[in-house]
C-alpha cells in the first residue's frame, strides 16, 4: 500500500506502508541509533513525533515485551529505509509491522531517508503528516501546516499515571534470563514524578536498592513528602518543558525538601524551578551516541538522548549552580548540580535503553546525596 510522508514546506516523500492504515500528524525527527528501535517506539518522550531511523534495516529483531519503556508505543509515525518483515531473534514474539498496525500507528519504508535527515538537519524539524488514506499532497501539506506544533503545548498531561503506583521490578539478570525484584528491606525510598517516565530507569533506581512510588505529574508537592520520601525523581518525558507550570510550581517547593534527581525532561524543569528558562533546538539531539563532557575533569561520556528543548545556559545563576556537563557536538547544557542545595540534574539518559552506559554512576550519585541528607 502506498504511503506518503508531507512536510510543512511542501517537501514529500512516497514510500510503501508497513503499519497501519490511517493517517498521523506529528513533529518529524530522526533518531540516529543503530539498534533500541522498539524501546525508541515505547519512550514516552515520542509523543506527538514522527520518528525517522537513520540505520537503514530496522524490524531485524522483532518485538519482544521485555523491552518496552511504556505499555504502549508513543510515537505518532514510523518512518524506515528498509522494514524487515521476517525478524530472527529468540526473544521475539511479534514482528515490527504487526505492532504498529495493532496500535494503528502508520509506518513508512522505502523512501531516502538520509535525503530526510539532510533536510530536517538544515531546515530543523518540522510538522508533518504520515498517510496512507489521503493521497492528495496539496491537502496533506495543508493538514502539516495546520498541526500546531509542540511549542507551548503540555504533552506531559497526555503520559503520565493517574494514580500512584509502587515499582519493584530491576533491571534483566542475563544468566536467569529473568527480570530480577526488589527484594528485603530497600536503602531507601523514593517519590518519582511522572512525567512520561521510562522504565528502565525505575530498573536501575530499584537496583539501587530504591524502593520507588511513582506519582502522576499534577500531584502535588505535599503527596510525595506524606510517604517521608529519602529523594526525589523528575523523570523524562515528551515536548515544551514550559507550559508544564504546576510540576515547575511543585519541584520548587521540593528543592530544600529532599534531595533531587532529574534527567530529560527533568533536568530542564528542575532548571526552570531554579530560575533558568528552556528553548528549541533546530532539530534536537537524538540517538546513542552523543558526546558529553564532565567540565571538572574532561572527561567524555558516550550518551543516549532524546529531546528537543534545551535549557539556555545564560538563563542560570551561576553562583548558585555549577555546570557539570556540556554536549561536545554543539556546546549546550547537558547538567548540573546546585552549589549548595543536594540537587543535580542531567539533560541524557544514564539509563541508556537502548544505548552506551557510560553515565551509570549518576546513580550512584543520587545514592550518596540520600546518604548525606
Amino acid at each position: 500500500m502506498k504511503a506518503i510522508l508531507a512536510l510543512e514546506d511542501g517537501t514529500l516523500f512516497e514510500g510503501t506502508s508497513f503499519g497501519a492504515d490511517g493517517e498521523n500528524l506529528g513533529e518529524v525527527v530522526f533518531n540516529t541509533s543503530i539498534t533500541g528501535y522498539q524501546e525508541i517506539l515505547t519512550d514516552p518522550s515520542y509523543n506527538s513525533q514522527i520518528v525517522t531511523m537513520t540505520y537503514p534495516l530496522i524490524g531485524n529483531y522483532g518485538i519482544n515485551p521485555a523491552d518496552f519503556e511504556s505499555q504502549k508505543p508513543q510515537v505518532a509515525g514510523f518512518v524506515v529505509k528498509e522494514y524487515c518483515s521476517y525478524p530472527s531473534n529468540w526473544q521475539s514474539n511479534q514482528s515490527l509491522g504487526d505492532f504498529l498496525k495493532e496500535h494503528n500507528i502508520v509506518g513508512i519504508e522505502g523512501i531516502d531517508t538520509r535525503a530526510l535527515v539532510r533536510h530536517t538537519r538544515e531546515k530543523g524539524a518540522m510538522k508533518g503528516v504520515l498517510s496512507t488514506t489521503d493521497e492528495d499532497t496539496d491537502s496533506l501539506i495543508q493538514k502539516a501546516r495546520a498541526y500546531p506544533g509542540l511549542v507551548g503545548r503540555d504533552l506531559v498531561k497526555g503520559v503520565t499515571c493517574q494514580e500512584p503506583y509502587h515499582w519493584t521490578e530491576g533491571l534483566h539478570d542475563l544468566e536467569k534470563n529473568e527480570k530480577t525484584h526488589l527484594k528485603g528491606q530497600a536503602k531507601y525510598k523514593i517519590a518519582a514524578y511522572d512525567f512520561g517516565i521510562k522504565q528502565n530507569i525505575l530498573r536501575y533506581l530499584v537496583d539501587h536498592k530504591c524502593d520507588v512510588t511513582v506519582f502522576p505529574a499534577h500531584a502535588p508537592a505535599e503527596d510525595l513528602l506524606a510517604i517521608d520520601p529519602d529523594g526525589i525523581f523528575l523523570s523524562n518525558g515528551p515536548g515544551d518543558p514550559e507550559p508544564v507550570t504546576y510540576a515547575i510550581e511543585n519541584i520548587q517547593k521540593l528543592t530544600t525538601e529532599r534531595p533531587m534527581f532529574g534527567i530529560c525532561l527533568g533536568h530542564q524543569l528542575m532548571s526552570i524551578a531554579l530560575g533558568g528558562s528552556t528553548y528549541k533546538l533546530k532539530f534536537g539531539h537524538r540517538g546513542a551516541n552523543q558526546p558529553v563532557q564532565q567540565t571538572r575533569t574532561g572527561k567524555v561520556e558516550i550518551t543516549s538522548q532524546n529531546h528537543g528543548f534545551a535549557v539556555d545556559i545564560d538563563s542560570l545563576d551561576k553562583e548558585a549552580v555549577e555546570l557539570t556537563h556540556v554536549n561536545l557536538n554543539d556546546n549546550t547544557l547537558e547538567g548540573l548540580r546546585h552549589r549548595e542545595l543536594p540537587l543535580f540534574c542531567v539533560q541524557y539518559h544514564p539509563e541508556a535503553s537502548a544505548g552506551p552506559h557510560d553515565a551509570e554512576y549518576l546513580f550512584d550519585d543520587f545514592s550518596k546525596l540520600m546518604d548525606n541528607k
